[in-house]
């Protein structure tokens, strides 16, 4: 409110062709207005000047060099290194710098791997559960290595994108490794061509009148197809191999 009125206030003195004043001025919230409380017409009222009882601090080059060289990298530092070395945006790389122990997680989980993917991992998953259950990166049950193996199943396509975020889930809850849980639950994605192939035909052969919509040209029914397949295998089929056999088998026309 003061600004407000300060400005309204100084614009029409100087519309009038007057000077605005050096001074202190105070805001009267009851009639919302400034009133003037003092002026300062020098430099020396606002006390800008040496303070004699300071004595001079001088320091040699030599020891500014030695300090500037012990200091760790710094958070810019680190996000144009990050955006050059991985490849993230300056959205991204500005989020995974704010914390050192933030970017140093990201880091582990991002070595070797593919750095894109990892981030959107730290940055989803991994944020969302740690704000949910309202702890720090640090506390964090799943470490940076645990996660990077997690990145690893997916990569390798021993699971499915869908199947991992299950998988990590539990891997919040319980601190096991993905590949534990993987294996304990049945959860390796379905790659042989055959039993894909199989699932492929049978949506098909259950939905013939979709399949003639398709076919009349409807292409985005192969969307509805990969859900009932997905929906059919639990989500562990491999949907890059039944998008690839699906439309195969539409577009075969037999």
């Amino acid at each position: 409110q003061a600004i407000d009125f300060e400005a309204a206030r100084q614009i029409e003195i100087i519309e009038d062709g007057g000077e605005i004043k050096q001074e202190t001025r105070l805001f009267d919230s009851g009639r919302g207005e400034t009133r003037p409380m003092r002026t300062k017409e020098d430099a020396h009222d606002y006390r800008y000047f040496p303070d004699p009882d300071l004595l001079p601090l001088r320091l040699e080059q030599s020891y500014v060099d030695r300090l500037k060289a012990s200091l760790p990298e710094l958070p810019e530092a680190k996000k144009q290194r990050f955006m050059e070395t991985f490849g993230l945006s300056g959205y991204d790389a500005s989020v995974l710098v704010a914390e050192r122990e933030t970017a140093d997680y990201f880091e582990t989980v991002a070595k070797g791997r593919d750095s894109k993917l990892a981030a959107n991992w730290v940055m989803s998953e991994l944020f969302g559960s740690l704000n949910r259950a309202e702890i720090a990166v640090s506390e964090s049950p799943v470490s940076a290595p645990a996660l990077g193996g997690l990145v690893d199943l997916i990569a390798d396509g021993t699971i499915s994108g869908r199947i991992a975020k299950d998988v990590f889930a539990d891997m919040f809850k319980t601190g096991k490794p993905a590949a534990e849980i993987v294996e304990e639950r049945g959860l390796k994605q379905v790659s042989d061509t055959g039993a894909l192939e199989a699932a492929v035909v049978e949506v098909m052969d259950a939905n013939p009148d979709r399949v003639t919509d398709y076919r009349g040209g409807n292409q985005k029914l192969v969307g509805w197809f990969m859900g009932q397949i997905m929906k059919a295998s639990g989500g562990k089929a491999n949907p890059k191999m039944v998008n690839q056999l699906l439309r195969e088998k539409l577009d075969a026309g037999d």
